[in-house]
């Protein structure tokens, strides 16, 4: 590790002079989770106004309701006071706009190693992933009917959300 993380914990020593999260409670204090995107571009708290402490985020390629994504929101739900969920793909995202077979390719030459093994989930119609992945948190049976669950589309070049589902 010799100096290769040297200024991220000098940018996280000035973070900490700062910081006021101390005794925090981890609860989602707006009420809101948001499953989306990893992609650098999405700011997930600041893009609906919110700021730490607010919400709980869960980030994947391709902002995809997965296995591991439902187990985060129905934790959130019961034990997190999240009282609405958000799913949040995005405009230009390289899980909508590359096959899996290009992405193993990349990946592959990148790394210099056979990667036709290495699964991306890729997508190929992002409005009807969207909606499933609406669907299957809805459907789940420990998300209660009553929790609000919508299908957005960020915006990467405008910053704006569109509701989709």
């Amino acid at each position: 590790m010799s100096g290769d993380f040297d200024d991220l914990l000098a940018a996280n020593r000035a973070f900490g002079e700062t910081f006021d999260l101390a005794g925090f409670d981890g609860k989602a204090h707006a009420g809101v989770a948001i499953v989306t995107c990893m992609d650098s571009r999405i700011d997930p708290l600041g893009m609906i106004g919110l700021k730490p402490g607010d919400a709980k985020i869960f980030r994947n390629p391709g902002g995809r309701v997965t296995d591991q994504a439902l187990e985060a929101l129905v934790l959130g739900v019961h034990l997190l006071s999240v009282e609405r969920i958000l799913v949040v793909p995005h405009t230009r995202c390289a899980m909508a706009s590359a096959t899996e077979e290009e992405l193993r390719e990349r990946v592959g030459a990148s790394a210099g190693a056979d990667a036709s093994w290495q699964s991306f989930g890729v997508v190929a119609d992002q409005r009807a992933a969207l909606a499933d992945d609406v669907r299957r948190v809805h459907t789940h049976p420990l998300i209660p009917d009553s929790v609000p669950v919508g299908g957005f589309l960020y915006d990467v070049d405008t910053g704006l959300l569109t509701p989709i589902v």
